[in-house]
């Protein structure tokens, strides 16, 4: 695997091991508990990694054509670094339509977390086909910030995880 790719993949699997260590003790009421109106604990975390699951299969995709992918450049960089900080300020954000379809209302801990460690087995797997000289190739597509590159997906899947933790922790109260 690309060195860059194999840190990214590395700090990504740090941060979920750190989110689910602190949901460990975690009644499995409460982490299935939500405000009216508002996603519990689970239903974040089927979010997540329904939003991982079809980047996924999105970048797959892709990657079938990676040599006809233009690459990306200092615009795409940029449009990262807007959304890394929209991810970080306190604002809510509509969830696209075909992530809300394909995410679960009911699941259990369990559950997730076993969906979750194989969806992260298939990330490495994809990951370590992606040659040096493609990885700044065009094949995911973020539904705001457009075109981008794998390394920009993988900073998305970690900012989009900082972006729920806030959520999270007031369930946790």
């Amino acid at each position: 695997m690309n060195t860059r790719l194999a840190q990214l993949f590395q700090q990504l699997e740090e941060q979920r091991a750190q989110l689910i260590g602190s949901l460990q003790h975690v009644a499995p009421e409460k982490l299935k508990d939500a405000p009216p109106g508002k996603w519990s604990v689970n239903q974040i975390l089927a979010h997540l990694i329904t939003a991982e699951r079809l980047s996924l299969v999105y970048l797959k995709k892709k990657g079938q054509g990676i040599e006809e992918a233009g690459d990306t450049g200092w615009w795409e960089d940029l449009k990262l670094v807007a959304l890394r900080v929209s991810q970080r300020l306190p604002l809510k954000f509509k969830a696209p339509r075909v992530v809300v379809e394909h995410t679960p209302t009911e699941a259990d801990m369990r559950q997730l977390l076993a969906d979750w460690d194989k969806l992260r087995l298939q990330l490495k797997a994809f990951l370590e086909t992606i040659p040096d000289r493609h990885i700044r190739k065009k094949i995911y597509k973020h539904v705001f910030a457009g075109r981008l590159n794998v390394q920009h997906a993988m900073l998305f899947f970690r900012e989009h995880i900082i972006h729920h933790l806030p959520q999270i922790q007031n369930r946790l109260k």
